[in-house]
C-alpha cells in the first residue's frame, strides 16, 4: 500500500495517470491531486474533449468542461472514474478492471485488463469490451479478470453509493474543485 508520508502531498499538484493497455501501448493523462491517504488516491481531471460511452441500450456523453474524480487503490483489482458536469451534478461512473496499480510521487500507473463497467445515473450498468478479449473471460489472465469482475458486481451498489456520497460531501463543486477547475 502507498505510504502517504513518503509522497509529497499537495492538493492541486500535477500527477500523471499512466494506463498501460493490454497491448502494451501507454496512455498518459495529466491530472491534479485531490486526496491521498493509506486507502486511496483521488485525482481530478477536467474534460477538454467530449466523448460518448456506449452501453448495450444507452449512451452516456461526457461534455467538455465536465470533470472526472478518479479513484485508485493499490490493493484492489479496479479503479473508478466518477464524472460530474461543471456544476457538480453526477453524470455517471466507470470501473476499469486492472492489475499492478502503483502509486508514486508524480504518477499513478495501472495495467488495464480490457473489461470495464459503465454505470448510468439511474444505477443501470453494463459490462463493456468482453468482445475485445483475446480468449474467454473465464480463461483471460488465468481467471483473474473474471474473478475481479464478479467481486465488483457483487458489491457494486453499496461500493459506488458510498463513494458517490463521500465525493458529493467532500468534493462536489466546493472550493477545492473550483480552484482545480479554474487552474
Amino acid at each position: 500500500m502507498c505510504n502517504p508520508t513518503k509522497l509529497t502531498v499537495q492538493i492541486g499538484k500535477k500527477i500523471v495517470e499512466r494506463k498501460i493497455r493490454y497491448d502494451s501501448t501507454i496512455v498518459d493523462t495529466e491530472c491534479k491531486l485531490l486526496n491521498i491517504n493509506e486507502q486511496e488516491l483521488i485525482l481530478f481531471h477536467r474534460i477538454e474533449v467530449p466523448f460518448t460511452m456506449k452501453g448495450t441500450q444507452y449512451n452516456l456523453t461526457i461534455p467538455r468542461d465536465a470533470y472526472t474524480l478518479a479513484y485508485y487503490w493499490n490493493e484492489l483489482p479496479y479503479n473508478l472514474y466518477v464524472w460530474r458536469d461543471k456544476n457538480g451534478s453526477y453524470l455517471g461512473s466507470y470501473f476499469n478492471i486492472v492489475k499492478n496499480t502503483t502509486i508514486a510521487d508524480a504518477m499513478v500507473s495501472f495495467e488495464d485488463l480490457i473489461i470495464d463497467i459503465l454505470i448510468f445515473p439511474n444505477g443501470e450498468y453494463f459490462i463493456l469490451d468482453e468482445d475485445e478479449l483475446p480468449m474467454s473471460l473465464n480463461k483471460f489472465e488465468d481467471g483473474f479478470a473474471h474473478q475481479a469482475l464478479q467481486t465488483l458486481i457483487n458489491s457494486i451498489e453499496p461500493l459506488l453509493q458510498g463513494i458517490l456520497l463521500k465525493s458529493e460531501k467532500e468534493f462536489s463543486h466546493n472550493d477545492i474543485i473550483s480552484t482545480l477547475y479554474d487552474s
